[in-house]
């Protein structure tokens, strides 16, 4: 997933779903005059693969394909937080205590070293830390923790010895306070016990109690407010394997802190929910709804480990894909997902939808041209800049493609004006290079699947309430046709039915002799208004027609409004 933040997204520039090589071409056109303007996260993406003509174009250039986007709705992994404040199980409740104040944090993940996921602790699951539910004298008095992470905890220097248990035991405290007589009879009697060994006396200078207390051959000895015991203490207590530890702290805080030496992972949250990396925006805010809880960790597909995390604040307003639509301008032929994301620019050359809105004001520009390539180009022209000569040649065979070398009547003064002044830059040929390129896989005579060709160069649109499929494929000579036509027919009628279609289209055009071929399917009315001559029940003659955007869907629209 790619992560995004609202201070430096990228901008990805895309063509329609199906993408023909205009669609191909100018995004990636249009991606390096924003690197060059302005944008310098422009990205060329597309939303589907690339027809066999395109990826010839693109290898011509030498111009890798644009990154592929399936959806552009934001997910777990492209808004949730990356730089994860987290404890580790092992951290105790001070380091916790301190990490999530000091960030203003009511949960917090508890996350080891290899990025595994142990749980969540909340704020209040910290005072089970400090003090249990069920209060008895002996658990008020106990404490389980290492040496080591009692002595860090009270800022303790161990005074013999090099190395620190960190063995989790459970401690007995007892604050060596009372008179003298009274501390020795408590160390007789835990003695008795056999407890004396999970006793840790805290006292500040008293000698005698000191003493005592190693005497015994208590686990440790805490001395406060800096004061160090006696030398024959020390070496008395070598003998018992007493610790001793000298802290700044008095004795009423050491109390409090030993207590906060305690490992967060006695306390971490187990029920919780996990949202993996690929969920939507709209099942966050979902799932999140029905849940008190306030932080979400958000998991990798590949390792299940923690990548982020994700609040029930950060689903309000989240960061969204910033995109730049090519060659389209409807959200029904649009990436999955585009309602989600961010417009901040359209280039096209179709007719204007009525389903654009955007939250924000954005550039448009939407011309009547035969090539949304020729609109790239003349933005470089109009800058006084260049293009370089790989996006020249893309921009080219965008052109070329789109007005079938300057013969569809789509074509205008910009497209011949703009190619003429890219071929200089690309130093190509325009004739031979159109050649080259229509004569790159026939789909009719590649043996490509009848539901491939359909969706090679296809566009769906709603007229009148109607929603029809518009594709196109494009050949030299029409001879192939009848060889593969009825596989078409029946690919046809499987997108009517999965749609809900009243029509779907296949025109299939001879870029030799401007002729074409209709096939169609659809509501009987509908096929019955077609304007051309009918040859079949779902064939049409279609002479003098090579545009889908001037001349197809112009028809199909007379046709639709006789209904």
């Amino acid at each position: 997933m790619i992560p995004l933040s609202k201070d430096n997204r990228p901008v990805y520039v895309i063509g329609h779903q199906n993408p023909d090589t205009d669609a191909i071409c100018s995004a990636i056109g249009n991606a390096e005059f924003l690197r060059t303007h302005g944008e310098p996260n422009a990205v060329a993406a597309r939303c589907g693969e690339m027809t066999l003509r395109t990826a010839w174009a693109l290898e011509k250039a030498g111009v890798q394909p644009p990154v592929l986007l399936h959806d552009v709705t934001p997910t777990a992994g492209s808004i949730c937080r990356r730089d994860i404040i987290s404890v580790s199980p092992d951290d105790t409740f001070m380091t916790a205590y301190r990490r999530m104040t000091e960030n203003s944090l009511q949960t917090i993940p508890v996350i080891d070293s290899e990025k595994n996921l142990h749980g969540l602790l909340r704020y209040f699951d910290l005072l089970n830390l400090l003090m249990p539910l069920a209060m008895t004298e002996m658990n008020v008095r106990s404490v389980c923790a290492s040496l080591r992470n009692i002595a860090e905890t009270i800022d303790g220097k161990c005074l013999n010895g090099d190395h620190l248990s960190e063995e989790e035991m459970d401690n007995i405290l007892l604050v060596g306070a009372s008179s003298e007589p009274s501390v020795r009879t408590r160390l007789a009697n835990y003695k008795r016990k056999g407890m004396i060994q999970d006793l840790i006396v805290i006292c500040g200078d008293r000698p005698n109690v000191q003493l005592y207390a190693v005497e015994h051959g208590v686990r440790a000895l805490v001395t406060t407010a800096g004061s160090s015991p006696s030398l024959d203490i020390i070496e008395t207590a070598e003998t018992t394997g007493t610790c001793i530890l000298s802290t700044p702290w008095d004795t009423a805080s050491v109390g409090q802190l030993i207590r906060c030496s305690r490992k967060v992972s006695e306390q971490v949250h187990k029920d919780y929910i996990v949202f993996p990396e690929n969920v939507s925006l709209p099942e966050l805010r979902r799932v999140a709804a029905r849940h008190k809880q306030d932080l979400f960790p958000v998991v990798s597909l590949k390792t299940k480990k923690i990548v982020g995390v994700l609040s029930k604040t950060d689903l309000v307003d989240p960061p969204r894909m910033r995109v730049v639509l090519v060659d389209h301008n409807e959200f029904s032929q649009a990436v999955k997902g585009i309602e989600e994301a961010d417009i901040v620019e359209v280039l096209d050359h179709h007719r204007l939808g009525t389903q654009l809105s955007t939250r924000d004001p954005i550039r448009f520009l939407n011309e009547p041209v035969g090539s949304t390539s020729t609109l790239v180009a003349r933005k470089f022209f109009h800058r006084n800049s260049q293009p370089s000569v790989p996006v020249a040649i893309c921009l080219c065979a965008g052109i070329l493609s789109d007005t079938l070398n300057l013969t569809s009547p789509t074509t205008t003064r910009a497209d011949k004006d703009m190619l003429e002044w890219l071929t200089g830059i690309a130093m190509i040929d325009a004739k031979k290079f159109t050649e080259e390129f229509f004569a790159q896989g026939s789909m009719l005579r590649s043996n490509t699947a009848p539901s491939v060709i359909i969706q090679a160069d296809r566009k769906t649109f709603t007229e009148y309430d109607y929603k029809v499929s518009l594709s196109q494929v494009e050949e030299i000579g029409l001879f192939g046709l009848e060889d593969v036509q009825d596989g078409l027919v029946e690919a046809l009628e499987a997108l009517v039915k999965a749609e809900g279609l009243s029509l779907a289209c296949l025109l299939v055009t001879d870029i030799v002799s401007h002729n074409s071929l209709l096939l169609a399917v659809g509501e009987d009315e509908v096929l019955d208004n077609i304007e051309y001559e009918r040859l079949g029940v779902n064939l049409f003659s279609a002479p003098d027609v090579v545009s889908r955007k001037k001349q197809l869907f112009p028809a199909v629209s007379r046709a639709l409004k006789k209904m």
